[in-house]
């Protein structure tokens, strides 16, 4: 997982009001129980000592933000009085939380986010397509496709010596519309750096679309006859296969990182050795075990490479007054700010992860850390 999108984030001075809250609207009494919950978590941050600038701030989000349809929750994060990130939540989150801290607490947000796969799919027919993307920091983006050609889109038997003639028109009609499609969807593509190509439809508009992707997009397609452009048609079997498809690509991701992992035998594993590869600016892949209830500390200073276990060792890299927070959020910045990225695991995933983390190299030395190399 990239977290580049989190950078602003760290870019700002704390302290910072974090806040978690289910916002689904799918009840006739929703607007009195945000109300509620809001309160309930106003009152917290009260509790910990928040200014009521950054309150007012994320109080105007909460209230004003658009609602959506059914179960959904957001993530809000203010400083200085203004909201620096909102996120709508795909879904409630496991528990309404707030907070105060010197560092944002993300970690409840890259754990739901979970591995992002950007895609496209394009539901094709011989006159065009209806395509949409979305990158893997969800922003969508849609295109409708009209063929060039209109006349002639059936390959129809009129007899006599016209008959190759009215073929041949046919054929170059669909070639010519599924090239615009092509075009279109290898747009799209490159626009959000598709990691999954879905090509659904009309079995002959999908395979000539196809045959006309350049070949950095064939790598990752997925064609199916599944869903047509017709209106009322039932969009399920198209949209169970882009779901599946997507979570494939997740997957794979995850065995990947775990593979590298592995590779290293006794590199990288365990808190100690995260935090000595985090100073020296060696992590490629930090892998962590989601654990709603951890709340292990850490402790900081000004640069997201000073990171340690314990204050002595900032005190070492002259870091005049350490700062004692969640180690989660301690790793999430350091992570940010060496460019690293993320693989968030469920317990069963990884259970013999030494201390649930552990952390895939750039490179390795004479000085590397780990359980066999303190």
């Amino acid at each position: 997982m990239q977290l580049s999108f989190l950078r602003p984030l760290y870019d700002r001075p704390g302290p910072w009001c974090s806040v978690y809250l289910d916002a689904s609207r799918d009840t006739h009494d929703s607007r009195p129980a945000l109300d509620l919950r809001w309160r309930a978590l106003k009152g917290r941050l009260l509790e910990q000592g928040a200014d009521p600038a950054n309150i007012d701030a994320v109080e105007r989000v909460v209230r004003g933000h658009d609602p959506m349809v059914g179960d959904y929750g957001l993530a809000v994060f203010a400083t200085g009085g203004r909201v620096v990130l909102s996120e709508y939540l795909s879904a409630p989150p496991l528990r309404d939380l707030a907070s105060w801290s010197i560092l944002p607490h993300t970690m409840p947000l890259v754990a739901q986010r979970g591995e992002q796969v950007a895609w496209v799919r394009v539901l094709a027919d011989r006159s065009g397509a209806d395509a949409i993307a979305v990158s893997a920091g969800g922003v969508p983006r849609k295109a409708h496709v009209k063929g060039r050609e209109s006349y002639q889109l059936r390959r129809v038997n009129p007899g006599g010596w016209s008959q190759s003639r009215y073929q041949r028109a046919a054929m170059e009609a669909w070639h010519h519309n599924a090239g615009d499609a092509a075009a279109a969807t290898a747009e799209l593509a490159a626009k959000v750096g598709a990691d999954v190509v879905v090509v659904a439809g009309d079995i002959r508009a999908t395979g000539m679309i196809a045959a006309q992707l350049p070949e950095r997009w064939q790598d990752v397609l997925v064609r199916t006859d599944a869903g047509s452009r017709t209106d009322g048609a039932d969009p399920m079997a198209m949209d169970d296969l882009t779901v599946q498809t997507i979570a494939e690509v997740a997957d794979q991701r995850i065995a990947t990182a775990l593979d590298r992992f592995g590779v290293q035998e006794d590199v990288g594993a365990g808190l100690e050795a995260v935090v000595s590869a985090l100073q020296r600016n060696q992590v490629d892949t930090m892998l962590i075990v989601d654990d709603a209830s951890a709340n292990g500390k850490l402790w900081i200073g000004p640069e997201p490479t000073e990171i340690a276990t314990d204050p002595g060792q900032l005190m070492n890299m002259s870091v005049a007054d350490p700062q004692r927070v969640r180690a989660d959020a301690a790793l999430l910045r350091a992570l940010v700010g060496t460019d690293a990225e993320l693989t968030v695991l469920a317990p069963e995933e990884a259970p013999e992860l030494t201390e649930g983390v552990g952390a895939v190299l750039r490179y390795v030395d004479a000085g590397t850390p780990g359980r066999g190399n303190g």
